[in-house]
């Protein structure tokens, strides 16, 4: 994977169909599978067999390593989802919204808290071998929503680093620096007309912030995208609560117009204002939500709101995580 910033765009270019990650597996596995077919070949057609492979080492190898090829030719062709796919994972009482482009660039926007679920998701989102992300978006520096970051940046390779340019001091922010500056991440301060090109005619408009965010509430410093495939679009604010909604209108309320709308702040009355879901006037509303939360997302005053406005609500809690696929005209759940 190769990631090149042009500011006020940025892009994302797939250069292979398989990341230096999943060519180091499969050096590694290479005498695993080579072992595992010699045994099969004496298991069938015994001695005489084994006698032929010490004779023929390399024709051996080769055949073993197209074996190993076919099946991660196969595995990857089941996986690319040759459409725009947006998972809003199952994570408990958080944001993490998992995206890949037709191409296979992925973006990953939150990583809900420190409790694993966010890698558990993503090993069923992604094939096994893949161990890259292009883009880490961090909406704001809140546990809920960052607190998964700390183990996906030593686990995966990620190429930039995108963030509202807040800070916090709950511990888990300062452990994603220190794994950023370890492994050199390019990091990138979101800012209103900045581009991220996902390649395939996938692109995310940043339409907030529009300001300096250094000393700035977290929730209100949280990073406004738009991910838009041909015709259809999907909107993520992160916690911005309602003052911040009503800006970003003020500034272009038909660049908010989506199909499908993440809930600001799971849900809670200080989100969500009628303005903004006018603006944004989605098909479909989505709220990451965990069971029996202590907050009690979401609030009745924004699904009263929703059904007054005719906005079905998709819950984390009761479905799942939720996958929508498009294919630049329609979007469909998975």
């Amino acid at each position: 994977w190769l990631l090149l910033r042009k500011l006020p765009t940025f892009r994302c270019t797939q250069v292979g169909t398989m990341t230096y990650e999943a060519l180091r597996r499969l050096v590694f596995l290479l005498p695993f599978y080579a072992f595992s077919i010699s045994v099969s070949i004496m298991a069938t057609n015994g001695f005489s067999s084994w006698v032929w492979v010490k004779a023929h080492p390399r024709a051996f190898f080769l055949a073993a390593l197209l074996v190993v090829d076919a099946v991660l030719f196969v595995s990857y062709s089941a996986h690319r989802p040759h459409a725009l796919v947006v998972a809003f994972l199952d994570i408990g009482q958080g944001d993490a919204v998992y995206i890949e482009a037709p191409n296979g660039n992925q973006l990953l926007y939150d990583a809900g808290p420190p409790t694993g679920a966010t890698l558990s998701e993503l090993s069923r989102m992604m094939p096994f071998y893949d161990r890259s992300i292009d883009v880490a978006a961090l909406s704001h520096p809140d546990m809920d929503h960052i607190g998964g970051f700390a183990d996906i940046f030593r686990r995966y390779n990620i190429d930039v680093m995108l963030e509202s340019g807040a800070s916090s001091t709950n511990g888990v922010f300062e452990t994603i620096e220190q794994e950023v500056k370890k492994k050199n991440i390019p990091r990138i301060v979101a800012r209103r007309g900045m581009r991220i090109d996902m390649g395939d005619g996938v692109v995310a408009d940043i339409l907030y912030p529009d300001v300096d965010t250094i000393n700035m509430e977290t929730n209100s410093a949280s990073i406004v995208m738009r991910l838009s495939y041909g015709s259809t679009s999907f909107l993520f604010s992160g916690d911005l609560p309602q003052p911040e909604e009503e800006h970003v209108v003020s500034l272009d309320s038909e660049a908010l117009h989506s199909d499908v709308l993440k809930l600001g702040h799971h849900g809670s009355r200080t989100s969500s204002s009628e303005e903004w879901l006018r603006a944004a006037s989605p098909a479909v509303a989505v709220a990451s939500v965990g069971k029996n939360n202590r907050y009690g997302h979401p609030h009745k005053e924004v699904v009263d709101l929703l059904v007054r406005l005719g906005i079905p609500l998709l819950l984390t809690m009761d479905e799942g995580t939720i996958i929508f696929e498009s294919d630049g005209q329609n979007i469909i759940r998975q």
